[in-house]
C-alpha cells in the first residue's frame, strides 16, 4: 500500500466521482482508476461499486477512510515536525547552569522560550559550580551553559549575560555592617566563610586575588559545600562571605547585610556559552532569545 494510494482513494471516497475526484488530484482519469484498482487488488478487497452512473463505498471502503485519514494526518505531521525542527522552532536543548545568581535569569528566559518558542523543549540542569557546567558543555553533554569562568575554551563562544559584582555578606550585627562600602584590607583579621576551591571556582580565586594584592592571606573558619549555605552561616555569625552582588540581590535573610567592595579584581559577570560548532537550530533560536532578555534584566546593576 503506497501514500498515492491512499490519497487517490479518498479522493474518490469524497467526490464519489472519478471525473471530479481526477480534477482535484490533477491527473487523468484512467490512472486514477488504475491505482485504486491496485489499492484493491493489494488488499484483496472491492472499495468501491461503480457504474456507469455512480460510485458507491462498499463496506471495506467505509471501513478503510478513518484509517487512511490517520495515515495522511500522521504524514503531514512528520512534515511538520521536520519543517520545524529545520527552522528551529522546535527540538531539544539542553542548558547546564551554576549558583544561585543565575536562577531568576534561567528561569525568565525559560519562559520566554515556552512563550516565544513552544516547540522547543528545555531540559535544565543545575550545577554548583561553573566549571562542571563547562565541562558538560565541551564534551557535549549540555548545549548551552551559564556561569563565570576565567578561562573560555577555543572551541566555546561566550557573551555577557549579566553585569555583576564583588559584595561582603557580613552579619547584621557586626562592627561594620553599617559601611557603605568596604575595601577588603579592613576584613584582613576577620574569619570567612568560603566555597570550596575547585578547578576554575571563581569566588575563591576572587578572595585570593584580593587579599593577596592587599598584603594578607584570608583566614578560612569554614568551607560551605554552596552559596545558601555560605550565607546561612553568616547569618549565624560564622564568618564574612564573599559573594556576588546578584546574590544579594535576591537574598532575604534579614540578618545578613550585603556591602559593596571598593576593590576591582576580574570580572565576575554572568556569561552564556556555547560550542561555536554546534549547527543545531533550536540552540541557535534559544541563543537568540537568551540575546534578547530585555536590558534592564539582562544587566545586573550593581549592588547598592
Amino acid at each position: 500500500m503506497e501514500i498515492n494510494q491512499l490519497v487517490a482513494f479518498l479522493a474518490v471516497a469524497d467526490e464519489l466521482h472519478f471525473g471530479r475526484a481526477a480534477e482535484r488530484l490533477h491527473v487523468a482519469q484512467p490512472p486514477l482508476s488504475r491505482t485504486i484498482k491496485q489499492l484493491e487488488t493489494e488488499l484483496g478487497s472491492r472499495l468501491l461499486d461503480r457504474t456507469t452512473r455512480s460510485v458507491k463505498l462498499t463496506s471495506s471502503g467505509r471501513a478503510l477512510i478513518g484509517p487512511a485519514t490517520e495515515v495522511l494526518e500522521a504524514l503531514r505531521r512528520a512534515e511538520d515536525a521536520v519543517r520545524s525542527a529545520d527552522g528551529g522552532e522546535s527540538g531539544l536543548v539542553r542548558i547546564a547552569f551554576a549558583g544561585v545568581s543565575t536562577h531568576q535569569l534561567v528561569a525568565r528566559l525559560a519562559r520566554l522560550v515556552r512563550s516565544q518558542r513552544p516547540g522547543i523543549q528545555l531540559d535544565l540542569s543545575s550545577q554548583n559550580f561553573a566549571q562542571p557546567a563547562m565541562t558538560k558543555l565541551v564534551q557535549g553533554d549540555t548545549d548551552i551553559a551559564f556561569g563565570r569562568w576565567d578561562v573560555i575554551p577555543a572551541e566555546v563562544a561566550s557573551k555577557v549575560v549579566s553585569r555583576d559584582s564583588l559584595v561582603i555578606a557580613l552579619p547584621d550585627t557586626h562592627r561594620l555592617a553599617g559601611a557603605r562600602r568596604l575595601a577588603i584590607v579592613q576584613l584582613a583579621a576577620e574569619g570567612f566563610v568560603s566555597l570550596p576551591s575547585y578547578e576554575g571556582a571563581v569566588l575563591p580565586d576572587r578572595l585570593r586575588r584580593l587579599a593577596r594584592d592587599n598584603g594578607f592571606v584570608p583566614s578560612i573558619v569554614q568551607v560551605a559545600p554552596d552559596t545558601q549555605t555560605a550565607l546561612a552561616l553568616v547569618s549565624a555569625e560564622v564568618g564574612c562571605h564573599l559573594t556576588l552582588a546578584s546574590v544579594a540581590v535576591n537574598a532575604t535573610d534579614p540578618h545578613i547585610v550585603f556591602i559593596p567592595l571598593d576593590d576591582t579584581t576580574a570580572d565576575v559577570d554572568l556569561r552564556a556559552a556555547w560550542r561555536r560548532n554546534d549547527t543545531n537550530p533550536a540552540v541557535k533560536a534559544v541563543l537568540h532569545e537568551v540575546m534578547n532578555l530585555d536590558e534592564a534584566f539582562r544587566i545586573q546593576p550593581s549592588y547598592e
